[in-house]
């Protein structure tokens, strides 16, 4: 079944409107990545021509320069996805050697972007993570941007005397160091409604509902161009915590155990570490901090089960979201089962919207009898 696609473009400064006919009608591909780790990004190209509103106003207007904001929506068999709301960074102008080839890229990031302006050196006295979290995304209320915080499974509140926790940095670098300091992650969600963005600091999401299944070698119940799967062997880590007894100094490592409520296994067979490391950087932290972090490198090491693939959402008839779990059915038994999508790359073109992804989970057998078609 091929289902309705439809693309819609918001440009402005801080509140987006709609682009003007004639930027919709020079628009020819929109590539968009979104991935667990690392900002989000977008590209946009444009035809060109020397009569055309796009080179004879919106340019020399500056519709398009670095820092303004741009919002990406598709419509899918009538359902809206927000796929970006973020701010150009570049711009690029290539000039061809025959009428119509000329063309205009534009580059950018999602909206954290702003939260990576400006340098601070401040405290944040007596507050837990979560709340400083919450306090800092509320100064970027004007981007639309809300705070979704999940407190630690450990209390680390700093102590009211003694050292507190000092921010020398941007909000996004402290943002994302107090995430790793607790074994988070710490990442911006476009949507749901456009002009809306949902600023998630806690664990990966490995729960839930999950997304329509990708289904292979199922004849016509095929809604994957390819997918294949990877099992290294090497990538898995154990980390420890150095512990030395107070009366003999003996220095002894205490593996870090890999449980978290928050993370919960998607396979039967988990993998086996093949290496032991200490945790690096426990200078000034706290016991719960140690913690919290051992567990959070430990968890993210465990993703040595991995797949790679390529679909076409009109034929999948939904859009794939990334930092969320999917089924996959078809694959046989090892590979069958739920996974984390941990990235997502958006292909568009007029009449085309392809996806490439990768999914990840820590070992082999689903334990999930069925998936959701």
């Amino acid at each position: 079944m091929t289902h309705s696609l439809q693309l819609m473009l918001l440009t402005g400064k801080y509140v987006p409107t709609p682009a003007p006919p004639s930027l919709i009608d020079a628009l020819r591909s929109v590539q968009i990545t979104a991935a667990t780790e690392g900002a989000s990004g977008f590209q946009l190209t444009f035809a060109l021509g020397k009569r055309s509103a796009v080179t004879r106003e919106m340019l020399p207007l500056g519709m398009l320069d670095p820092q303004t904001r741009i919002i990406v929506m598709a419509v899918v068999g009538g359902m809206p996805h927000v796929l970006m709301d973020g701010l150009i960074t570049r711009q690029d102008q290539a000039c061809g050697s025959s009428p119509g080839s000329s063309t205009l890229t534009v580059t950018g990031q999602d909206i954290s972007i702003v939260m990576d302006q400006k340098v601070h050196k401040r405290s944040h006295p007596g507050s837990s993570p979560h709340l400083t979290v919450m306090k800092l995304c509320l100064g970027y209320a004007r981007y639309g941007i809300v705070p979704a915080a999940v407190p630690p499974l450990i209390d680390v509140l700093p102590p009211l005397v003694n050292t507190q926790p000092i921010q020398y940095g941007t909000d996004l670098a402290y943002l994302k160091d107090l995430a790793e300091r607790v074994g988070y992650v710490f990442y911006i969600d476009s949507g749901p409604v456009p002009g809306a963005n949902v600023a998630y600091w806690g664990p990966e999401v490995r729960a839930g509902v999950p997304q329509p299944a990708l289904t292979v070698d199922s004849d016509a119940a095929t809604n994957v161009e390819s997918l294949s799967f990877g099992y290294d062997g090497l990538g898995r880590t154990t980390y420890a915590i150095g512990i030395t007894e107070p009366n003999t100094k003996v220095t002894f490592s205490v593996p870090v155990p890999d449980v978290s409520p928050l993370r919960p296994p998607l396979a039967v067979r988990a993998a086996p570490a093949f290496k032991e490391e200490p945790l690096p950087d426990l200078t000034g932290r706290s016991l719960p901090e140690i913690l919290l972090m051992g567990l959070g490198k430990t968890a993210r090491s465990s993703d040595v089960v991995t797949a790679q693939g390529r679909l076409d959402v009109l034929r999948y008839g939904h859009v794939l979201s990334a930092r969320r779990l999917v089924g996959v059915r078809g694959a046989g038994l090892t590979y069958d089962g739920l996974w984390y999508v941990r990235s997502v790359t958006h292909e568009i073109k007029r009449g085309e919207y392809k996806q490439s992804f990768s999914l990840a989970r820590e070992g082999l057998v689903s334990n999930t009898p069925v998936v959701i078609p």
